[in-house]
């Protein structure tokens, strides 16, 4: 049985969603299934094998309010065998000093359940005081900044996609 992949985003945003369309463009629309992050569900997670999580950081560091009222639910899973991959926006200069945080926040909780994260990229080319998703010279996922370097997101993403079709096999 092959394995199924899922990327989940809230379809009721816009720049998210712009940048997850771009990921299914890339990815291919088969082999990838689009999930409305306002409907997750234990068993919408049960169903899937590899994730591409969206996770735009809000207001100073914090997660989207439906990761946070899923997140409970998510702590209670065992999530070993599955990898997951996450990308979030963030504006560098605006907020500086917790530039992407949730994506950190997100990651945190998925090895803390026993998921694998994959999908790590190079903090090169970008400016800000911390995040909590940096580890080392590394980010734990594919941080976009549409306000200030939105030029180099199709091609972040191209090979942020080509790195997760090799790390998900």
């Amino acid at each position: 049985m092959s394995k199924k992949t899922a990327i989940i985003y809230s379809f009721h945003t816009q720049k998210s969603k712009k940048v997850s369309e771009k990921i299914i463009d890339a990815w291919g629309k088969e082999g990838i299934e689009a999930v409305n992050a306002e409907e997750l569900s234990k068993e919408v997670l049960e169903k899937y094998d590899y994730f591409i999580l969206s996770a735009p950081t809000w207001f100073d560091g914090e997660l989207p309010n439906y990761w946070d009222e899923f997140v409970p639910d998510l702590e209670e899973m065992d999530l070993k065998g599955k990898k997951f991959a996450i990308f979030g926006l963030g504006d560098q200069k605006g907020y500086s000093e917790n530039f992407c945080d949730a994506i950190g926040i997100l990651a945190e909780i998925i090895e803390e359940c026993g998921g694998s994260l994959v999908g790590s990229t190079s903090v090169e080319g970008y400016t800000f005081e911390s995040s909590k998703a940096q580890r080392g010279n590394v980010f734990v996922g594919l941080l976009v900044d549409q306000e200030n370097q939105a030029r180099m997101t199709a091609g972040r993403v191209k090979n942020w996609v080509e790195q997760l079709k090799q790390e998900f096999s």
